[in-house]
């Protein structure tokens, strides 16, 4: 704690440390505790029982938050021909193909969400080790590898609030689910989108315990920790 700043310090007294909060209460606290000075990122932090190392143990797909993300998107559509111009159509902020292949080859990485057509995964391929490390690479399992029917769809969902969660090397989940401008309800309804979507995706290997440990912060701030079996009984309305 001597590490840490005058505003954390005051932030941590207003949670108590031996309880786990209903989820509607931690995130009225996350909002009572941010002190930055800029709209923080509200985040959903899940301790699985999963084995990440065995292959039928892994968790990984999208959710759309119904009340969005409260992050500005900057959207790449890796496509050619028709499916370019349907992309551009749709509002993807960068379309093409060999020339943004380059552009990336070279380090340029001023995108949030890659999204690529099918026919266009044998050049983007070549970009694995660029975008892999960054959480970037279209994925089928994140819905990023799409036909030229579903980029509009894909690409209007992605501006309202889609995002991915992938359990990490530790059994962890980190999800986000708004800013702390967002009201505490707001903040619920999709925390509770993300709860319902992480708990049917439960791979049937799994042993024990699904959800052991849930937690909520913001951007800097202190964990608050929630009542596991209250959050897995989240539903969205």
């Amino acid at each position: 704690m001597s590490r840490r700043g005058r505003k954390y310090q005051e932030a941590v007294e207003l949670i108590d440390r031996g309880r786990t909060y209903q989820p509607g209460e931690a995130l009225e606290l996350v909002k009572k505790t941010d002190f930055t000075s800029f709209d923080s990122t509200v985040e959903l932090h899940l301790r699985t029982g999963l084995d990440p190392r065995h292959a039928d143990q892994q968790v990984r797909g999208v959710v759309l938050l119904p009340k969005g993300t409260g992050k500005q998107v900057r959207i790449l559509v890796f496509a050619e021909g028709e499916a370019e111009r349907i992309a551009e159509e749709a509002g993807a902020d960068y379309v093409g193909s060999d020339d943004l292949v380059a552009k990336i080859q070279e380090g340029w990485f001023d995108f949030d969400v890659a999204i690529a057509t099918p026919s266009m995964m044998r050049k983007v391929g070549r970009l694995g080790r660029f975008l892999g490390p960054r959480g970037l690479m279209p994925s089928p399992k994140a819905g990023t590898i799409v036909s030229e029917d579903d980029l509009p769809r894909v690409i209007r969902e992605t501006r309202q609030g889609r995002v991915e969660y992938r359990v990490d090397k530790t059994a962890n989940l980190h999800v986000p689910i708004g800013k702390t401008s967002f009201s505490a309800e707001a903040l619920q309804e999709n925390m509770a989108a993300v709860m319902e979507t992480i708990v049917k995706a439960r791979p049937p290997a799994a042993k024990g315990s699904f959800i052991r440990k849930v937690t909520v912060c913001h951007t800097m701030g202190p964990a608050i920790r929630v009542d596991p079996s209250a959050a897995v009984a989240m539903k969205t309305v």
